[in-house]
C-alpha cells in the first residue's frame, strides 16, 4: 500500500547556511531537514548562537541556503530572484516581530490595513478585511488608538492582526513575547492557539520553554543541527517523518 502524500507547508531537505569561507567560515545551519504540515504550530527553539535567526530568516526568504531545497508551499524558493522572492514573501509569510513595527502616528486599524493599501486592494474590501483581522486579535475597542495609546500586547496584536490581514501561507513569529509581561504573552499566545485551530500554519521562534510550550510541535537546534523534535502533549502524534523524497513530491504538488 502506498504511503499517503503529506501537504507540506514548508520543507527543506539537507538545507545548511555558511557564511565566509575557509577557514573563517562560520557554519550556522548543517545540514538541517525539516518538514512543516499545513495546519501545524511548531515553535522553533536554541540559545544564542543555535542558528534559529538563521532558520527564521531562511524560513522567511529573506535569505537563501549555502546547499540544500527550500520548498515554501510548493514552491521552489531556491529557484527565484530577488523580485520573485520579494513577491513571495509578502503574498505568503505574516511576520510577527518581537518589537511590533508599527507606524507610530497612524492607528491600530490603519496599521492593520498597511498591506492591502500597498497590494492596492480597493478601499471598500481592505477596510472590511481590516476591521475583521482586528476583531479577530481582539482589539476592536482599540483599533482607533495610536500605538503609543495601546499597551506592549495590544500594540502585539494589531501586528498579527496586519500579520494575516493578507491571508498569508504561513505565520512566522520572531520572539513575539519577548517584549511583554506574563499577562500580555498569555493573550498574543491564545491568539496564535486560536488562529491555527482556525486552520493557520504558525512558526514561531523562542528561546524560552515555557512560551514554546503553548505550540502543538518543538523543534530544538544546538549548533546549527535540529537535536530534537516532539510534540508537546500525549494526544499529538509524533512528528510526521520527513522522507528525502517529501521535497519532490512537495515540488509537483
Amino acid at each position: 500500500m502506498s504511503r499517503p502524500r503529506r501537504r507540506w507547508m514548508l520543507a527543506l531537505r539537507g538545507v545548511s547556511k555558511s557564511y565566509g569561507s575557509g577557514d573563517i567560515a562560520v557554519h550556522a545551519l548543517r545540514d538541517v531537514d525539516l518538514g512543516v504540515e499545513r495546519g501545524d504550530f511548531v515553535a522553533i527553539m536554541g540559545a544564542s548562537g543555535s542558528g534559529k535567526s538563521t532558520l527564521m530568516n531562511l524560513i522567511g526568504c529573506l535569505d537563501t541556503p549555502t546547499s540544500g531545497r527550500y520548498l515554501l508551499d510548493g514552491i521552489d524558493v531556491g529557484q527565484l530572484d530577488d523580485f520573485q522572492l520579494a513577491y513571495v514573501r509578502n503574498r505568503k509569510i505574516g511576520f510577527v516581530f518581537q518589537s511590533y513595527n508599527l507606524i507610530p502616528r497612524t492607528s491600530a486599524l490603519r496599521n492593520v490595513e498597511l498591506p492591502l493599501i500597498y497590494a492596492r486592494v480597493p478601499k471598500h474590501e481592505r477596510r472590511q478585511r481590516a476591521l475583521d483581522a482586528i476583531k479577530a486579535v481582539g482589539l476592536t475597542d482599540r483599533m482607533e488608538h495610536l500605538p503609543s495609546e495601546l499597551s506592549g500586547g495590544q500594540q502585539q496584536r494589531a501586528a498579527i492582526g496586519r500579520a494575516i490581514i493578507t491571508e498569508p501561507a504561513i505565520v512566522l513569529a520572531d520572539e513575539p513575547t519577548g517584549n511583554l509581561d506574563t499577562v500580555s504573552s498569555q493573550e498574543v499566545l491564545q491568539i496564535f492557539s486560536r488562529l491555527n485551530v482556525a486552520g493557520r500554519t504558525i512558526v514561531m521562534i523562542t528561546h524560552e520553554a515555557e512560551i514554546a510550550e503553548y505550540a502543538k510541535r518543538i523543534v530544538h537546534l544546538v549548533d546549527g543541527r535540529i537535536a530534537s523534535d516532539r510534540r508537546t502533549t500525549a494526544l499529538n502524534a509524533m512528528p510526521p517523518k520527513f522522507e528525502p523524497g517529501d521535497v519532490s513530491r512537495s515540488a509537483s504538488a
